[in-house]
């Protein structure tokens, strides 16, 4: 049937022609933006993974920052212990050279002044802070409680379930690390056993096991080492306390040193993870360029042929003019 109030070729010619327009637009916002989901109604599962993903990157990249600082913090740690290394030994060397004969008084007490200063300069390395934090637990007064020191957790996994730990060394807190600063006691115990006791604590400890209180009751005094005083009596007692100190100076070390490892470890993870995280969320959300250009090119021909089509359809009409005309 001709009719004059309806031209379905040109509705039918002008519908397509509007999806292809759309399908045109689309295809020009995603090669423009790169995004192969540029409004949330093209894939809306695959935007809310995205979304996901994206946010599980951003928290992964975070991370990896806090374990770097982490790291920093303990690099500075080990920093002031090998200058703690250092004091302990030219200390433990001080006390020796106290023991030579041919000293008199005046030579030793020479010797101490350098021992007294250096007891300082311990003290200071144990305020020591990195952005504010304090790299070492205690304070310069021995606190049996403290021998461990202080750790804090610390996240390694962007969500949080996984965690290290790092520790605050208790340089001052440990007794043998303590008697070097403040003097001791050295004293028989019960057993039997030849203990040395912080000034200030009541218990004891023994060179061969540093870290394991000994009661002081019913202790004989063998004699007394107070702060600063490297006299020819005491000193050969100072080498002792000295090394022991240098030993778990060593295993603080050593335990900074495996922290820092693992910490290492953890960063390495973490960059893997934040990489495949991208690579998968980049094949969600990114454009294919090369397909969607050939896309473009579909509709770009699919729109030059639907105008044309169109403006045929408009004209098909005109032959109702000539048969009207008679």
């Amino acid at each position: 049937m001709i009719s004059i109030n309806v031209n379905s070729a040109a509705s039918g010619a002008g519908l397509n022609l509007g999806k292809t327009n759309e399908s045109l637009q689309k295809s020009l916002s995603r090669l423009s933006s790169g995004k192969r989901i540029v409004n949330s109604s093209d894939d809306a599962g695959g935007l809310a993974v995205s979304m996901k993903m994206s946010a599980a990157q951003k928290r992964t990249e975070a991370t990896a920052i806090n374990l770097a600082n982490i790291q920093s913090f303990l690099q500075t740690q080990d920093g002031a212990f090998s200058v703690a290394d250092k004091v302990l030994n030219r200390m433990s060397e001080l006390t020796t050279l106290a023991r030579d004969v041919t000293k008199n008084a005046g030579d030793v007490e020479n010797y101490d002044k350098e021992f007294q200063n250096l007891q300082m300069q311990l003290i200071s390395l144990n305020t020591e802070k990195f952005n504010g934090v304090p790299l070492f637990s205690g304070s310069s007064v021995f606190d049996s409680s403290d021998i461990d020191g202080a750790t804090f957790d610390v996240p390694t996994s962007e969500d949080g379930s996984q965690q290290t730990t790092a520790t605050k060394a208790p340089i001052n807190s440990d007794p043998f690390m303590n008697m070097m600063i403040n003097g001791f006691t050295k004293a028989t115990a019960g057993s039997g056993e030849t203990i040395y006791i912080p000034n200030g604590s009541s218990v004891g400890y023994t060179a061969a096991d540093p870290t394991t209180p000994i009661s002081t009751t019913g202790a004989t005094v063998v004699s007394a080492a107070t702060s600063g005083v490297l006299i020819y009596d005491n000193s050969a007692d100072f080498a002792v306390v000295s090394q022991t100190a240098l030993e778990r100076l060593a295993d603080m070390r050593a335990q900074n040193g495996s922290e820092s490892s693992r910490v290492g470890f953890a960063q390495d993870l973490l960059k893997i993870n934040a990489i495949n995280l991208e690579a998968a969320n980049s094949r969600i959300i990114d454009v294919d360029v090369a397909a969607e250009s050939s896309q473009l090119a579909r509709f770009q021909i699919l729109q030059q042929a639907g105008t044309a089509m169109l403006a045929q359809a408009n004209t098909s009409q005109q032959s109702l003019v000539r048969l009207l005309q008679g």
